[in-house]
């Protein structure tokens, strides 16, 4: 379109806005009817270590929300120069899990438990027990459960818990909803009802029948829902808080708010069976879209679904990129203070191509960048480490390559059991996420982590607030009764298959000779969290 034809669709509200969470960023995306982003905001955020729980406040969340906005309006007004002021739908999303408990007032009950807590592990093993099904430590039910059996006083005076992407949707439009892929990391979910799963909730409330609480699980959970379904629409608050320059109009439809698992998944036209992606950031998430249900339970595995209710293996790893963005930031400032003005995107661009230089099996170095615990290491909290050997050869390219294999070191060992244990068949790899902007370089080395192809499309660096504006896109578009998957196939990405990597077997080699190490130094790693307590 041109620029004049994308004014007039900003001006009849023939538009979609997408707005993500994420753990280190809140971006927005506007897209138009072609699905293509025509404007775009980023708030750059932090989550805070305070008194033991990774959280963020609600006012840093609003105020990334509203400056991600800003920003996006103010790319709006000087490009079409019109104000942004409807849209044709809306939807948010956000980082998956985590516990935001509010009571009979709508007040939070205690500080935003992030995903990337580990303080759960006693509730994830007796949830896993009595449900035979995995309850990851991330999940909202294990923090639930886990503060009933620390006797927390606030317990009692739950009346609604839900997801971030939750709480920002109930604050725009006053419904307590959820998209049914954020809810699968909320609770189990029945994939035949495309709901929780009902005797899994009773089982629950008799499992904590004996405390006489007021409430009842089902009662507390957000309301389930498809991708395609009203979720309800802007109110004048709502409005307000997410710009409060007055100048958006209230009753916009939007979406059911998703997981950034969810729209991962609709950013990579991974929505059907045998199709998979891998989102990359602060952790690293590889979704499969299962054919049938897994023989066995795996702490390894998580069982999510897909936007619109299909059952997906998530292997789950919490840490990926943040000790590289540490590490940069290190070389950032060594440029700095050597007088060299050198931007971020050309300094991760220079580093990582570096990597592709360096020994296939990164000359025997070691790392594992976790920032925060690693459920499928076993680990309980994170320590970044960094290790070698006096022969080891210490080199820029090596050691950019071994952070960069490290990131993936964890999935790789998830879907080692997905794959060779489960015999799940994938016909095809979509990664997206920031680490892959580097052309060419974390999509070759995934490549050989995964030993399959792995394509990124055009869009791969607008990550899952593109994929939640394509949901939020899709409202329309399912009033026709198509299906997502061919909204997604059809409408979006036509003959856009992607450029694809093919796995180098001397990388899978090296890979495999890396990963050999990093499973032999995890007890390193082990003695570090309980060294540096």
């Amino acid at each position: 379109m041109d620029t004049k034809t994308v004014k007039e669709s900003i001006i009849q509200g023939k538009t979609s806005l997408g707005i993500e969470l994420g753990s280190t960023r809140i971006k927005a995306v506007l897209i138009d009817e072609k699905q293509q982003p025509i404007a775009s905001g980023s708030h750059e955020w932090e989550n805070q270590l305070i008194d033991g729980i990774w959280t963020y406040s609600l006012e840093e969340i609003w105020q990334g929300l509203q400056d991600s906005y800003l920003k996006l309006k103010d790319e709006v007004q000087k490009n079409f120069e019109t104000d942004l002021t409807t849209i044709g739908a809306i939807g948010f999303s956000a980082m998956m899990h985590g516990y935001m408990a509010f009571d009979q007032s709508d007040e939070l009950l205690v500080p935003f438990r992030t995903w990337r807590n580990s303080i759960t592990a006693e509730a994830e093993k007796e949830l896993t027990k009595l449900f035979d099904y995995n309850i990851p430590q991330r999940w909202s039910i294990a923090h639930l459960y886990q503060a009933i059996l620390n006797q927390e006083a606030h317990v009692k005076d739950v009346a609604f818990f839900t997801t971030l992407a939750g709480y920002v949707h109930w604050k725009l439009t006053g419904k307590k909803v959820l998209g049914i892929g954020d809810a699968s990391g909320m609770f189990p979910i029945d994939p035949k009802i495309k709901n929780y799963d009902e005797q899994m909730i009773t089982t629950f409330n008799q499992k904590i029948a004996d405390n006489h609480y007021s409430w009842k699980l089902e009662n507390i959970l957000p309301q389930v829902l498809v991708a395609g379904e009203a979720a309800g629409t802007l109110t004048a608050e709502g409005a307000m808080l997410l710009d409060p320059s007055g100048s958006l109009t209230a009753g916009i439809p939007l979406c059911p708010p998703e997981g950034d698992a969810g729209t991962g998944m609709a950013a990579t036209n991974s929505v059907a069976v045998r199709t998979g992606n891998v989102s990359a950031g602060t952790s690293v998430f590889a979704m499969i879209v299962l054919e049938k249900e897994l023989k066995k339970v795996h702490p390894e595995l998580d069982m999510v679904t897909t936007p619109s209710g299909e059952l997906v293996a998530m292997v789950h790893a919490n840490n990926c990129s943040s000790d590289i963005n540490a590490w940069v930031n290190i070389f950032r400032e060594f440029a700095e203070i050597s007088g060299f003005d050198i931007s971020t995107e050309k300094l991760y661009e220079v580093l990582f191509r570096q990597a592709l230089t360096g020994d296939k099996d990164c000359g025997g170095l070691l790392s594992y960048g976790y920032f925060s615990g690693e459920n499928i290491t076993h680990m309980p909290e994170g320590r970044p480490l960094f290790v070698r050997t006096p022969d080891s050869k210490f080199d820029l390219a090596n050691f950019m390559r071994v952070h960069l294999f490290s990131a993936f070191g964890a999935l790789h060992m998830g879907m080692k059991i997905l794959v060779e244990e489960e015999k799940v068949a994938i016909d095809k790899v979509l990664g997206h996420g920031g680490i892959f902007k580097t052309e060419g370089v974390a999509q070759k080395i995934l490549a050989a982590a995964m030993n399959t192809s792995v394509a990124l499309m055009e869009t791969a660096g607008e990550g899952g607030a593109w994929g939640i504006a394509l949901l939020a896109d899709y409202l329309q578009h399912a009033k026709d009764g198509r299906t997502l998957a061919d909204y997604l196939d059809n409408q979006v990405f036509g003959q856009n298959k992607g450029i694809e990597a093919e796995p180098d077997p001397a990388d899978v080699e090296g890979f495999n000779l890396f990963i050999k190490r990093y499973e032999a130094g995890l007890p390193i790693e082990k003695a570090a969290v309980e060294f540096l307590k």
